[in-house]
């Protein structure tokens, strides 16, 4: 996690796009989190990660397009998801094109499997890129919500740490008290016993 902050404060929106190529969901969440504290820009990050991440399912797309049935022998974990994709496009339709990257396991495998249908070209781009635009929102806004949260938080634990301070140092002055008036105690039962045992 931290190496990925890393990548998000000095590389910024050249990360975003990498790794909403390649992954996205870790570091558009990092991204809204530093676009929160001021070291980018939410718009551009909203874009960058809407744009990446539609790229990067048309390449999938055309992986299964092209070259669909060697990709499917190669993998063959990747057909088991086809009824799930078959199911969904016969229920929601083009709707299922636009959520496919929300769906767990369908991130790659979607796109794929889609390329490998009669699905048009133009279709798959136009609902891809609403999906790209509907996730980028959704993964990037929790990041930015998260960071907020987290600086509410910390703004909270600066008002209490003076009283949590207060309380270890009133604790621990208890425990000593306490402490100290056991081991004064303990002589005198010892003493009390033994004259009763005369």
């Amino acid at each position: 996690m931290e190496h990925l902050n890393h990548l998000i404060t000095h590389y910024g929106y050249w990360a975003v796009a990498v790794g909403c190529l390649l992954e996205g969901e870790t570091l558009l969440i990092l991204a809204g989190i530093a676009a929160r504290r001021g070291l980018l820009e939410l718009p551009w990050v909203l874009a960058v990660g809407a744009c990446a991440g539609a790229l990067s399912d048309v390449a999938f797309f055309t992986v299964g397009r092209w070259r669909g049935r060697a990709v499917l022998a190669r993998w063959p974990k990747l057909e088991s998801y086809r009824n799930r994709l078959d199911a969904g496009l016969s229920r929601w339709g083009p709707g299922m094109i636009v959520g496919v990257r929300f769906m767990y396991g369908m991130r790659i495998a979607g796109p794929i499997l889609l390329g490998t249908t009669q699905l048009p070209w133009h279709r798959f781009i136009g609902y891809n890129a609403l999906g790209a635009v509907l996730w980028a929102g959704l993964v990037a806004g929790a990041g930015w919500l998260f960071g907020h949260a987290a600086e509410r938080m910390l703004q909270g634990v600066e008002h209490a740490e003076h009283w949590a301070g207060l309380f270890v140092v009133v604790a621990a002055a208890a425990f000593g008290l306490w402490h100290w008036w056991r081991r004064r105690q303990a002589p005198k039962t010892g003493a009390g016993a033994a004259h009763a045992s005369r």
